[in-house]
Parts: C-alpha cells; structure tokens; sequence
C-alpha cells in the first residue's frame, strides 16, 4: 500500500511540475508575442520546476529501469559473476544518493540559516534546494527497493529493447514448453 501511494506521488509531480512549466513558458512566451510584455518570474520558475522534475523524474527512473546503462557485459554474464556485478552497481547507487541526500540535506539547512530568497520569485532558497536531498533521498530508496527485489529472486528492473528482448525470449521458451 505505502509503495502504491508513494509510486502515484511521484508520477504525480513529476506530471505536474513539467505540466506547470510548459503552461508557464507558453503563457509567458504567449503574452511577450501578443501584447509585448510578459511575467519576469517565469524563467526562474520554470528552471525550478525542471530541477525538481528531474529530480523525481531519476528516482522514477530508477523504479522503472529506464535509466541509460550499459549492461552488455552484465547481460552476458550468468550466475555468481552477474550477481556480484549487479549487487555492486545497485550498491554503489545507493551510497552516491545516500551521500547526494545527506550533503543535501546539510546545504538546505545551511541557506536556511542564511535567509536567501530566490531573484525574481522572492521564495526562500532552501524550499528549491530542497530538491536535492527529496530527490536524492527517494532515488537511494529505490535503488534499495531494486536492490532487495534483486536479492530475493535475481530479477533486475529493466526496460526498452533489452527488457524486449528478455520477456520475448521468455514468451518464446514458455510457448515452446507448451508445445512439447
């Protein structure tokens, strides 16, 4: 239940930071065109918008296996050797974003303390900064959860024409099976 709800709240800002930035950027590109003036706030918040996306947007990458990797060699690997690999690589994701979040989340405390407020948007600093240690944070939590999935029945989160690839030879092995 709490990684349902959590899957939707990601998917769900994601969707909704990059829904927001795109009406921003065409209502203000809109108005500049139209009527020859426009909102000054309009390109610092869609940088905002596009930081927290991405942010979200890898942990959601991680979740799903849609992250650009190169598995050639993992692939062609069988037993102890593929496992080693992919508990290594699972690992160190999860100690550069364990290490990203805790930084992060020192670097948010630290502009707090100072009072910054963004240019044009006047919002305080940290609240943008806090993208870092959420995002970072919820990406080592999902290459946990990928890391104990993988440790329980050795299935790794994959997609695109790899992932293809393994569930057609699967198809095809199991309609083989029930040929016989």
């Amino acid at each position: 239940m709490f990684h349902r709800i959590l899957d939707r709240l990601e998917e769900w800002i994601i969707l909704s930071f990059m829904a927001a930035a795109t009406l921003v950027t065409f209502i203000s590109v809109a108005m500049r065109y139209l009527m020859g003036t426009g909102f000054t706030w309009a390109t610092e918040l869609t940088i905002y918008l596009f930081i927290w996306m991405a942010k979200f947007g890898a942990a959601y990458g991680v979740r799903t296996g849609i992250h650009v990797g190169v598995d050639y060699v993992v692939n062609k690997l069988e037993g102890a050797k593929r496992r080693f690999l992919v508990t290594t690589g699972l690992i160190l994701g999860i100690t550069f974003t364990g290490v990203i979040a805790f930084f992060g989340a020192r670097w948010v405390i630290f502009i707090h303390g100072t009072g910054q407020v963004s240019p044009d948007l006047e919002w305080p600093m940290w609240i943008i900064y806090l993208a870092i240690p959420l995002g970072s944070g919820l990406m080592c939590y999902r290459f946990i959860q990928s890391l104990t999935t993988f440790l329980r029945g050795g299935q790794t989160v994959s997609a695109g024409p790899v992932a293809d690839l393994r569930e057609g030879a699967l198809h095809e092995s199991a309609v083989k099976e029930d040929a016989k």
